[in-house]
């Protein structure tokens, strides 16, 4: 059985958000572990970093970039709607920032290839 307020577009908004910043939790302990190792094992550093030259790596970052800029867009979505007059357009506002977020993401993949 279907929820109805499940397939209202706002609800996917508040998922992708919620789902962006778990990925990016789960990202972080690898992130501080990877610079960790510039200071630890410099060496293990330049295996990984040349293992990032990888296509497969290099698409890995451009999810990893759209769900910063989903999870970022969005709670700016979110911003305005705490802090703002109510406005109609909050699909609009929505659409808008997953929007910025593939486009952002796609302009550093395409920076990056």
């Amino acid at each position: 059985m279907i929820r109805p307020h499940r397939t209202h577009p706002l609800w996917f908004a508040f998922l992708l958000h919620r789902l962006s910043g778990l990925g990016l939790a789960l990202f972080l302990p690898l992130h501080f572990y990877m610079l960790s190792l510039a200071i630890s094992a410099p060496a293990r550093l330049d295996g990984f970093l040349r293992f990032t030259d990888l296509t497969i790596v290099k698409l890995a970052e451009y999810g990893l970039v759209f769900l910063l800029a989903a999870h970022l867009f969005g709670g700016l979505r979110l911003m305005a709607l705490e802090f703002l007059p109510w406005s109609p357009h909050q699909k609009t506002m929505a659409a808008l920032a997953v929007a910025f977020a593939f486009l952002v993401s796609t302009l550093f993949f395409l920076k990056a290839i």
